[in-house]
């Protein structure tokens, strides 16, 4: 039995490794009964190595994890949820195909006599539903209803388990901003049962709306813990950045002027997507680099997919050259003069079977079109000027892209936009995952291309190169625009203060 001070949760000196990366390093993390616990961090900080250490999805190489004060081991999430244990995903893990009843109930229908009693079944899930103050059609395809209700219907479902502790992994990250509301008040309402709820989310603005307490990890370690109520948001962001902001006023080093009065190349006005993306509104002029900052999830992706039409808004208006212009898809947004380099170079942006000379050509003969192929005497012209231009380290043309360093990958993509020979090109975390010399040789070309005239939109976690290179900074919070930094005004430390108060 729970004593009235006593975790729900108690996880000590945990320590994971994979082949390569510590992935967790001596983090510990308490969960008290009837509390809202958000867990933060950026990419890579350990918050789903911690869940799935948690859940049983994976075993601690060091630690340990208590429940109501007693030793617990699990080999596997069946044996977490016996215990209690129950994770809800951003992607809801149900069957759309299946009634509300059915996924709700699924292997635990009502039987008569090795029959399923399906009169019986849809009373229970009914009655699971009253848990959360949700009526509706149990009969129905559970894909007929919206995100927020299968979201509801997914909690439903892990409460009806004799369910001690909830795990909510981004929950709200396809729900609108009266769904959200109302998932709050249903999380109100368990929490008051005694159920005790891990929160992960990259929405500040939700975790001041809901959390009791906060824990933040950074890079696989333990960084703090503390009520939300004396935690502020700029000692939280902070936290997870791991910068602390001083008072400098010009850290932001000088860069080549452009034209500002000069008609923009592209125009963005209230172009947004519906649960993706907050209507956002923004210029770029040739020669000049705009920066999007903000946390993990605050919408600098979604802006440049966005931008780029590999996801196609549902409102507002794009420009280019002063006349609208509908992106209809990546194709559409290239023969336009756009390029796009992907966060995920690996399951985005290169196609790793593919020669070094075959992944550069590709926005080129898309731009083409296939009817007008590339021959192989230019594209063997074109990969050499590129793998000398840009320093890309390969024997030669021929070396299979997915053997080359992270850094060198990274050449391979922009060379690939750059033979395209495009007017604007969207940059989704340049350097992430590559060597210090790479990432400096990056940041250098980024400024090089700008000063030949490229109009660059540069999405990056890196604030020293947001600050290094910019000419404006958008900064993103939550999926909107919160605030537009220009010229000397662009330090780390305006910055953070942005994202944090804005």
């Amino acid at each position: 039995m729970n004593q009235a001070n006593e975790p729900r949760i108690s996880m000590r000196g945990i320590t994971k490794v994979f082949p390569g990366v510590r992935a967790l390093e001596d983090v510990s993390f308490t969960l008290a009964p009837g509390e809202i616990h958000a867990l933060m961090g950026e990419n890579g900080a350990g918050k789903s190595t911690l869940v799935k250490v948690l859940t049983g999805v994976y075993q601690p190489d060091a630690g340990t994890i208590e429940l109501d004060g007693q030793p617990v081991e699990f080999a596997s999430p069946v044996e977490a949820q016996a215990a209690g244990i129950n994770t809800v995903y951003q992607e809801v893990n149900l069957v759309p195909t299946l009634s509300v009843a059915e996924n709700l109930m699924i292997q635990r229908q009502a039987s008569f006599r090795g029959l399923i009693n399906w009169r019986r079944t849809r009373e229970l899930a009914r009655k699971a539903l009253q848990r959360l103050n949700l009526d509706i059609d149990v009969g129905r395809s559970l894909g007929s209803y919206s995100l927020a209700i299968q979201q509801m219907v997914a909690i439903a479902r892990a409460l009806d388990r004799e369910t001690k502790v909830l795990v909510l992994d981004e929950p709200t990250a396809s729900l609108d901003a009266k769904e959200v509301e109302a998932l709050f008040t249903v999380l109100r309402d368990i929490k008051k049962q005694g159920i005790a709820i891990v929160f992960i989310t990259h929405f500040l603005d939700q975790v001041y709306a809901i959390s009791d307490r906060v824990t933040v990890l950074r890079n696989g370690r333990f960084v703090g813990t503390g009520p939300i109520a004396e935690v502020p948001r700029m000692k939280l962001v902070t936290m997870m950045l791991g910068r602390q902001v001083s008072g400098q006023t010009s850290d932001h080093p000088p860069v080549d002027s452009i034209k500002t009065d000069g008609a923009p190349l592209f125009e963005a006005k209230d172009v947004g997507r519906s649960r993706y993306l907050n209507p956002i509104d923004f210029t770029l002029r040739t020669g000049e680099v705009v920066g999007l900052a903000g946390l993990l999830g605050s919408g600098r992706t979604e802006t440049s997919k966005l931008v780029f039409g590999a996801v196609k808004a549902d409102s507002g208006q794009i420009r280019l050259d002063g006349k609208p212009v509908t992106l209809r898809s990546p194709a559409h947004a290239i023969r336009c003069g756009l390029g796009f380099c992907p966060e995920d170079r690996k399951h985005e942006g290169l196609i790793l079977d593919l020669t070094v000379r075959e992944n550069i050509i590709l926005a080129l003969q898309s731009k083409r079109g296939w009817l007008h192929r590339v021959g192989e005497a230019e594209q063997n012209r074109l990969a050499s000027e590129m793998i000398a231009a840009l320093g890309i380290a390969t024997p030669d043309a021929e070396k299979r892209v997915g053997q080359l360093s992270g850094g060198n990958q990274q050449k391979v993509i922009l060379a690939r936009w750059l033979v395209s020979e495009p007017r604007m090109l969207i940059l989704d975390e340049p350097t992430r995952g590559i060597d210090i010399g790479a990432h400096a040789e990056i940041v250098a070309l980024i400024r090089k291309l700008c000063r030949e005239g490229l109009a660059l939109l540069v999405a990056s976690s890196e604030l020293e190169e947001i600050v290094a290179f910019s000419h404006r900074v958008l900064v993103m919070r939550d999926r909107s625009k919160v605030k537009e930094i220009v010229g000397d005004d662009i330090t780390q430390s305006a910055i953070v203060e942005a994202i944090a108060n804005s």
